[in-house]
C-alpha cells in the first residue's frame, strides 16, 4: 500500500513572506508615525541643525561632482541624438527637463542614501546593540524622538537643497558640453531653458525630494533601530547587514515612488 501524498506546500511557502512582508511593512508604517508625531518639540532644533550639517553638508562635494558628470553626458548624449533632426538648439531644454523633473531628485536621494543613509543606519546599529537605546528608555527618554525624529526634519530641509545644487550644476555641466565643446550658441541654451521649464517643473522636483527624504530617512533609521532583531547576525554583523539592507531598501523606495509620483505629477 504506497502511503498519501503530502499536500501541496507551494500556498505555504508563498504565504510565510507574504506575511512577513505586511508584518515588516506595518511594523515601518507605525515607526514613522511615531517619529512625525515626535516632530514639534522646542528641545529638537540643535539636534535637527547637527543632522542638516551631517546630511547636508557633509554630502555637498558629492552631489555637486555627481551632478556636474551628469548634467555633461546629458549634454553629449543629447546634443548627438538632436542633431540628427537638426535640433541642437533645444539641448539647453532637454538638460533641463531631465535634471529637474527626473534625474536630479532620483540621483541626489541615491547618493544621499549610500553616504548619509548609511551612517545613521550603522550610528543607530551600534546605540542598539551597545544597549544605549535601552539606556535612553531608561531615563525616560523617546528613543525615536531622539533619534529619528530630528533625522527626518533634516532630510526635508536637506534633500530640496541638495536637489537644487545638482540641478544648477548639472545644467552647468550641460553648458560646458553642448556650448563651450561642441558649439551651441550660449544664449540659445539659456534661452531654451528658461522658455521650457515651469515653476510647475520645479515644484515636482522637490515633491519628489521631501518624498524620497522621508522614504529614505524611513528606512535607514528603521533597519538601525531594529538591527539587534535581525536573524542573519548578532552584534556588528548584524550592524552591517542593516546597513546594507538600508541602503538596498532606500534605493527601492526613491525609485517606485518616483515612478508612482511621475505618474500623478505629469
Amino acid at each position: 500500500m504506497q502511503p498519501a501524498k503530502e499536500p501541496a506546500r507551494f500556498p505555504a511557502n508563498l504565504g510565510v513572506p507574504a506575511i512577513r512582508f505586511i508584518d515588516e511593512a506595518g511594523s515601518m508604517l507605525l515607526f514613522l508615525l511615531s517619529a512625525l508625531r515626535r516632530i514639534v518639540s522646542p528641545h529638537q532644533f540643535s539636534k535637527i541643525v547637527a543632522q542638516i550639517y551631517v546630511i547636508g553638508a557633509q554630502s555637498f562635494f558629492l552631489i555637486a561632482l555627481i551632478g556636474i558628470f551628469t548634467g555633461m553626458v546629458l549634454g553629449l548624449q543629447g546634443y548627438y541624438t538632436l542633431v540628427q533632426f537638426g535640433s541642437e538648439g533645444m539641448l539647453g531644454a532637454a538638460v533641463a527637463l531631465s535634471l529637474i523633473r527626473e534625474l536630479g531628485p532620483v540621483l541626489s536621494a541615491l547618493m544621499i542614501a549610500g553616504r548619509a543613509g548609511s551612517a545613521m543606519t550603522a550610528e543607530i546599529g551600534v546605540m542598539r546593540i551597545t544597549d544605549q537605546i535601552d539606556a535612553l528608555e531608561v531615563m525616560d527618554i523617546n528613543p525615536i524622538s531622539y533619534l529619528v525624529s530630528p533625522r527626518i526634519v533634516a532630510s526635508i530641509i536637506a534633500f530640496p537643497m541638495l536637489t537644487a545644487v545638482f540641478d544648477v550644476i548639472g545644467i552647468l555641466g550641460g553648458y560646458l558640453t553642448g556650448v563651450v565643446m561642441l558649439g551651441i550658441n550660449s544664449g540659445v541654451y539659456f534661452y531654451r531653458i528658461e522658455n521650457a521649464t515651469t515653476m510647475t517643473d520645479v515644484s515636482g522636483g522637490f515633491a519628489k525630494s521631501v518624498a524620497f527624504a522621508i522614504l529614505v530617512t524611513l528606512a535607514c533609521c528603521y533597519k538601525g533601530y531594529m538591527a539587534h532583531t535581525r536573524t542573519d547576525g548578532a552584534g556588528p554583523v548584524a550592524v552591517g547587514n542593516a546597513t546594507t539592507s538600508a541602503v538596498v531598501l532606500s534605493c527601492v523606495f526613491v525609485l517606485m515612488a518616483d515612478y508612482v509620483l511621475t505618474s500623478v505629477l505629469l
